[in-house]
């Protein structure tokens, strides 16, 4: 841990930062209060940066050093393990949120050039610190009347990490609606503005997560301005709102009503409620070669019955596979909400079961053994593979 006297390379270059602008030091700090999962050691120091200059400055100075960095943002897809951790979090805490309008020609109003998305002209772009708590800007842009994120309302996290993980939820992708990505590529220290094809967006990631290539200070995103949702392409959502799938509503009735799903569902942060002390969905979807659809629905039906076979959710997905249901698949191998019971440290959530929960006093070690149970008991039941969504520090699956 960090001592005063201490003479490492890592501890002068954290003493040295303390003299950074819109930066502060922290020592003594465990990643178990920093994340939603309330699971982590203690970092050599947390680094906060209140603008995406001091970012900069300690994100180069540590890297400059060799010292191994987390960024950070809101802790909300992180397994990260116990004890003294060989790291300092740099956490990124920038929060502006600003409103800009394209002109005719595709050029921003303030003198931005427009990326790949153009949103044509009086379109809006909102551009949102890397630090902003996600859903404070999903609130902002609809309080305005502007359509895009409604969504995506709800999820926990940071702006920074939406381009990241490629956030998405009822029908909405991060991919579908980003303008432009500010990030610091710490391979050649430059500051610069990328357009989304740079991000190799895919299902649930990019070229930045699991990797240290570079961090993201800002991000844009294209609005409505005539107060349009994005498509209503999920089905449960649409039929909550009375509405055709792929037709467009009121942003306003629809985050209410994302947020109404999302509670229901125990994906809402809430202090009280431990259902929501997790790191958000744990297995992304999986996707399967279509011709390996079939084997998998005879599994099910050998398990389960030809009925539940028919009834297995099943959606078209990139390059010619399908997507599955984890939540569906995870059920039906056995593992009810709750599992294992109600004296374990690590949980599902008792409202759903994609959610692995800290029940108040569980380690990375009782969460990646729930997680390796339920993985390994679809394989068994169904041949199908689990992935794990959250990013891993100092452990793994």
């Amino acid at each position: 841990m960090l001592s005063p006297s201490s003479d490492s390379p890592a501890d002068d270059v954290i003493r040295a930062l303390a003299d950074v602008a819109d930066l502060v030091v922290v020592p003594h700090t465990r990643l178990a209060d920093l994340t939603t999962l309330r699971i982590g050691g203690r970092p050599r120091a947390l680094v906060e940066c209140r603008a995406a200059e001091a970012v900069t400055a300690a994100v180069g100075a540590l890297d400059a050093a060799g010292v191994p960095v987390l960024v950070l943002g809101g802790g909300s897809n992180l397994v990260v393990a116990g004890g003294d951790l060989d790291l300092v979090v740099v956490a990124v805490r920038n929060r502006e949120i600003d409103y800009r309008t394209v002109e005719a020609g595709g050029a921003e109003a303030g003198g931005a050039e427009a990326g790949d998305g153009d949103t044509g002209p009086g379109g809006i772009v909102v551009r949102a610190g890397a630090g902003l708590t996600w859903d404070e800007l999903v609130a902002d842009t609809v309080a305005r009347g502007y359509g895009g994120l409604e969504c995506l309302s709800g999820i926990p996290g940071s702006v920074g990490a939406t381009p990241v993980q490629n956030v998405g939820a009822y029908g909405v992708e991060v991919a579908q609606v980003l303008h432009r990505v500010r990030w610091f590529d710490r391979a050649t220290g430059t500051d610069e503005w990328v357009s989304p094809g740079a991000l190799g967006l895919a299902y649930r990631t990019s070229v930045l997560k699991n990797a240290d290539r570079a961090v993201v200070l800002e991000v844009e995103f294209r609005l409505d301005a005539a107060g349009r949702s994005e498509p209503i392409r999920y089905a449960e959502l649409a039929g909550r709102l009375g509405v055709t799938p792929g037709e467009r509503t009121d942003p306003a009735v629809v985050r209410r009503t994302v947020l109404e799903l999302r509670r229901g569902k125990g994906m809402v942060l809430d202090d009280d409620d431990e259902d929501t002390w997790s790191a958000g969905s744990f297995f992304t979807n999986p996707v399967v070669r279509e011709g390996d659809l079939p084997t998998v629905r005879s599994r099910v039906a050998d398990r389960l019955g030809v009925e539940q076979a028919e009834q297995m959710p099943a959606f078209p997905a990139a390059a010619g596979g399908v997507k599955l249901s984890a939540g569906w698949l995870i059920e039906r191998a056995g593992f009810s909400k709750g599992h294992p019971s109600s004296s374990s440290p690590a949980r599902l959530s008792t409202k759903h079961t994609l959610a692995l929960t800290n029940r108040g006093s569980a380690t990375a070690d009782d969460v990646i053994a729930l997680a390796r149970e339920v993985r390994d008991g679809v394989r068994q039941a169904f041949g199908v593979e689990l992935h794990p969504e959250p990013v891993w520090v100092g452990c793994s699956i």
